[in-house]
């Protein structure tokens, strides 16, 4: 009994030898399997900016935002918007989600464990047991069983390390969209804010217009009674009146339409916002946009792209490992016994179990895999490429909106000190003298009140300018 128990004994330590010995070649092997991850390249960074050339790294983009707006009412709105708004909460209920992945992926590197009970009644026939044919007897046994069993993948070729890390991969890129979110929210609560304010002032240039213009239409009745002017003048007065009114509708729909959209981005029901004026805001000045290549770590739609790129990578890994077999071992044990009072006295049973599972014939399975993992591994790249090109842009296209809003403030100030001192002229003109008619003066009076609408929009630009360079350089998030 001890010598069998010895020759046991001396199998297994041969099978477990036999087993670390195949693992270690695999995992020698498995090094050529797999890939080490490299950054996605074919793109220089230092050129994105147009018309930029600077090695000054300071930028705005690692201000905190409570100093980019200076607005008391907009830092609330904010603040609100950041703990409120209901995209950014699914954001990071999609953080959840990829952790959860993760956690299962880490997982996988151990071997799973169950359970088992059970209780079998079996009969057996006469001629099962050899009793001649009439005897009558039959045999009823019944078994408990009491056991766990368990199964064990090796890791050989890397495909459990890969899955990890296109997991973790997938993970960062959660968090990255939640981030790109975040910054997104930011601008578009902010652009919002400052295009209630530019309605409110348009409202207010052009409810002053039509009460001017109301006035007008007093003093060319008044003239027309005097001869001075014609019927034809009161009618053109008139008109005049009612084109500023009917433009006040469509400047009041505009501002509820976007209070209600402010409203969705706080995560509230639609209402009224509280605001400031237009006249009041105070944009910060120095628009430092740091070096280009800090792009890919400040922006967080890049960081996305390129995690991606990175889960696709390591995907392309796992496909490739398809092709070379499988390594398991599985293992049982417990109890079994026909007598339940006897059930833990020498019932001990176990079994252990090591295979190799090579593909042969798969019907292009595996081939399939790999060239569709290889093609959106490409496809990660190129998006990639793409959102940092398109990164680039949107700072150029911002920098230079500013810098062009900035430009016209002082000729649209002297355009419209110019269009004011025509209408008093005109005016006086036509009211003391025969050298002008009224066309000259609805001529000054339209004129000037296109270059005040388009003085609110210059200072809508620049406000706006400095938001969207602040998301484009990837502000807001830290």
């Amino acid at each position: 009994m001890r010598q069998n128990n010895l020759s046991i004994i001396m199998m297994h330590n041969t099978y477990i030898k036999f087993i670390l010995l195949f693992l270690g070649i695999s995992i020698a092997l498995s090094c050529k399997v797999t890939k080490p991850y490299q950054q996605p390249a074919g793109l220089t960074t230092n050129v994105l900016y147009r018309d930029q050339n600077t090695q000054d790294t300071v930028t705005i983009a690692n201000m905190p935002l409570e100093q980019i707006f200076t607005d008391t009412i907009l830092k609330g709105l904010i603040k609100e918007g950041l703990s409120q708004n209901l995209n950014l909460k699914i954001a990071v209920q999609k953080i959840y989600e990829a952790q959860a992945a993760f956690g299962q992926t880490k997982a996988a590197f151990l071997p799973n464990l169950s359970a088992n009970a059970s209780v079998t009644r079996s009969k057996q026939s006469n001629a099962a047991l050899d009793f001649p044919p009439g005897s009558g007897i039959n045999t009823l046994t019944t078994t408990y069983q009491l056991g766990l069993s368990t199964t064990w993948e090796a890791d050989i070729w890397g495909q459990l390390s890969s899955s990890k890390k296109s997991a973790y991969a997938n993970l960062l890129q959660t968090d990255a969209a939640k981030r790109a979110v975040q910054t997104q929210l930011i601008a578009d609560i902010a652009n919002n804010y400052y295009s209630l304010l530019a309605l409110d002032k348009e409202l207010e240039i052009t409810t002053q217009t039509m009460q001017n213009r109301m006035k007008d239409v007093e003093t060319m009745k008044t003239l027309k009674e005097a001869a001075v002017v014609n019927g034809a003048a009161v009618v053109q007065s008139e008109a005049n009146r009612y084109a500023a009114e009917v433009a006040i509708p469509d400047i009041k729909r505009s501002i509820r339409e976007t209070e209600n959209a402010l409203d969705i981005l706080l995560g509230r029901a639609s209402g009224p916002i509280n605001r400031g004026k237009l006249d009041d805001q105070k944009p910060i000045t120095d628009l430092q946009t740091g070096v280009p290549s800090q792009l890919l770590k400040n922006r967080p739609d890049v960081q996305q792209a390129e995690f991606a790129f990175r889960s696709s990578f390591e995907n392309t890994n796992v496909a490739r490992t398809y092709f070379y077999p499988a390594f398991t071992i599985t293992a049982s044990g417990g109890y079994s016994n026909l007598q339940l009072k006897d059930f833990f006295i020498n019932s001990i049973f176990y079994n252990i179990a090591a295979g190799l599972t090579q593909p042969i014939f798969n019907r292009g399975i595996n081939k399939a895999r790999l060239k569709t993992a290889q093609a959106q591994q490409k496809e990660a790249m190129y998006n990639y490429q793409q959102t940092v090109l398109t990164a680039g842009a949107e700072v150029s296209n911002a920098l230079y909106s500013y810098q062009s809003a900035r430009e016209k403030d002082s000729s649209r100030a002297m355009q419209i000190s110019a269009l004011e001192k025509s209408v008093d002229y005109t005016q006086q003109l036509l009211r003391y003298s025969s050298a002008t008619n009224y066309t000259d003066v609805l001529t000054s009076e339209q004129s000037l009140l296109a270059a005040q609408l388009s003085g609110v929009n210059d200072k809508l630009q620049q406000l706006q300018a400095i938001v969207n360079l602040y998301r484009a350089l990837g502000g807001g998030w830290k």
